[in-house]
C-alpha cells in the first residue's frame, strides 16, 4: 500500500487555490513586491516546483490571484444590488457602497488588483470577473445618464468618485487634519453627484 505525500495530495486536488490563498495570505503580509512562486509554494506547504502545474510564470499566478479578487468584488457590489430599493439612485449608491465594502474587508485585494500590476487580460477567469465588475457600474448608471451625454464619461466619474474616497479613507488621507472638518459620508458625496445629473437632465 502506498500512503500519498501530502504535497502529492495538494497537487492532485485544490493546489491552485492553495497557491492563490498563499499568495493573497502573502499580500496582506508583506504587498505585492514580495510576492513570488517560491515563496507562495512555501506558504501553501508544497515544493518550489509545484506551481509550475498550473502557472508558468509569476504572473500567471498574479492573474489568478487578481481573478479572484475581481470575483469577490462583483459580488459585493451585487450584494448590495440585491437588497436595494429599484430606483436608479438607490441601486447606483448600493453599488457604490458595496465597493467601499469590498474595499474594506479586502483591502491587500483592492490595492492589488488596482495597482496597476501585470496580469494576462486573456485569462479566462480573469476577463470573465473583471468584464462583469465593469458591466455593473454601467448597467447601473445607464437610467441616469443625461440625454446627449456620453455614458463613459458618466462612469468614469462615478468610478472616480468611488474609487478615490475608497483609497483615501483606506491610505488614512481622511484624517489629514488639514481638511479642517470631518470627513463627509459616502452618502452625501452621492447626494451631491444625484443633483448634479438631475439637474443636467
Amino acid at each position: 500500500m502506498t500512503v500519498s505525500s501530502p504535497s502529492r495530495r495538494k497537487r492532485d486536488g485544490n493546489l491552485r487555490m492553495a497557491l492563490v490563498d498563499a499568495g493573497v495570505a502573502l499580500l496582506r503580509e508583506r504587498g505585492p513586491d514580495k510576492l513570488s512562486l517560491r515563496e507562495c509554494a512555501a506558504k501553501a506547504g508544497v515544493s518550489h516546483a509545484a506551481p509550475g502545474y498550473h502557472f508558468k510564470n509569476i504572473t500567471g499566478l498574479s492573474t489568478a490571484i487578481a481573478a479572484r479578487g475581481f470575483a469577490l468584488f462583483c459580488e459585493a457590489m451585487e450584494k448590495r444590488l440585491e437588497a436595494s430599493a429599484p430606483a436608479a439612485t438607490e441601486r447606483l449608491s448600493a453599488i457604490c457602497q458595496g465597493y467601499l465594502d469590498f474595499a474594506t474587508e479586502h483591502p491587500e485585494l483592492f490595492l492589488f488588483i488596482f495597482s496597476g500590476q501585470k496580469f494576462n487580460e486573456t485569462d479566462e477567469d480573469f476577463a470573465l470577473h473583471t468584464s462583469r465588475s465593469y458591466a455593473i457600474l454601467r448597467e447601473t448608471c445607464a437610467p441616469l445618464i443625461p440625454e446627449g451625454t456620453d455614458p463613459e464619461e458618466i462612469e468614469i466619474l462615478v468610478w472616480s468618485l468611488v474609487h478615490g474616497y475608497a483609497h483615501l479613507a483606506m491610505t488614512r488621507k481622511k484624517e489629514n487634519p488639514g481638511l479642517g472638518r470631518g470627513w463627509p459620508d459616502f452618502s452625501t458625496l452621492m447626494g451631491h453627484l444625484h443633483k448634479a445629473l438631475q439637474a443636467s437632465g
